[in-house]
């Protein structure tokens, strides 16, 4: 199968599957997702995604009671269904169940629900830079859980499309958060800057990486807010995500950005690519 569903054990193509009218995602967005690319059949950084996943059902309250190693067989069964390509495209969600749509918790006994998908995927090649433009954040205050509620980063991507760029940077005032579904950080004399993981932003598992990189290679790192100004004036601006991995930026609203720290900003890219090479090895 060239795209590959799956819902609560059963696998087929996914355009054929169905999902419950019940499922509490459908209603209320009831649930946490995780994705990330897949090569030669090995999903990138699979250990942190599921760290990350079970830390949102936390903080959501979802009793999903698959253990790690189970949802990781789970995965692999649709990984392994998929037709050969050399990058796949690996998604999947928990749901707090299929119930009678109530705004409460249903009772005791609902079981959440996990579906799944694979697909071929082209990575977006790293000496592509992207254009971004800036909107004020206008999510709620839990973007550290990685939940299914993403009509405003929809609707900033919907923004960015029409104005022939590839991401939206937010912003609550002054305050740079993250893009509407990746990471941004910048370089700044010789420092690599990141916004710190609260409660404003999703602790990225592509950022977690870059930080790690540049320990590695010497490039100090500072993880605290800065502001719209130090963006428009920093060496060099980097959005991260798990289906892009670093990305240069050219502009933002137009307006010419970075281009002053080429070497270092190269020395990430080709580190982190290494690293993705190296981890999803056969």
């Amino acid at each position: 199968m060239k795209n590959v569903g799956y819902y609560n054990g059963e696998i087929g193509p996914l355009e054929e599957m169905k999902v419950p009218m019940n499922d509490r995602a459908l209603y209320f967005g009831d649930g946490i997702y995780e994705a990330t690319c897949v090569a030669n059949r090995v999903p990138f950084a699979i250990e942190d995604h599921l760290d990350r996943m079970y830390n949102s059902l936390r903080l959501l309250e979802i009793p999903f009671k698959m253990e790690r190693g189970q949802v990781k067989a789970e995965l692999q069964r649709v990984i392994d269904a998929a037709e050969d390509s050399p990058i796949h495209f690996l998604y999947w969600q928990v749901s707090r169940g299929v119930a009678p749509r109530n705004h409460v918790f249903p009772g005791a006994g609902t079981e959440p629900a996990l579906m799944a998908y694979v697909k071929p995927h082209t990575m977006k090649p790293m000496d592509k830079p992207y254009k971004l433009i800036s909107l004020e954040d206008n999510r709620f205050k839990l973007c550290n859980i990685k939940t299914l509620n993403l009509i405003p980063s929809v609707l900033a991507n919907q923004r960015a499309l029409e104005a022939g760029c590839d991401e939206a940077v937010l912003h609550r005032g002054s305050r740079v958060t993250e893009c509407a579904h990746s990471n941004i950080s910048i370089l700044k004399d010789g420092v690599l800057r990141t916004a710190p993981t609260d409660e404003l932003i999703l602790p990225g598992i592509t950022r977690k990486h870059l930080l790690a990189l540049a320990k590695e290679n010497g490039i100090p790192t500072l993880e605290e807010p800065f502001s719209m100004v130090e963006l428009m004036n920093a060496d060099e601006v980097i959005v991260t995500s798990s289906s892009a991995l670093c990305m240069k930026v050219e502009s933002i609203d137009h307006i010419p950005v970075g281009g002053k720290d080429p070497q270092r900003i190269q020395l990430l890219q080709d580190a982190y690519l290494a690293k993705f090479q190296r981890e999803t090895a056969q």
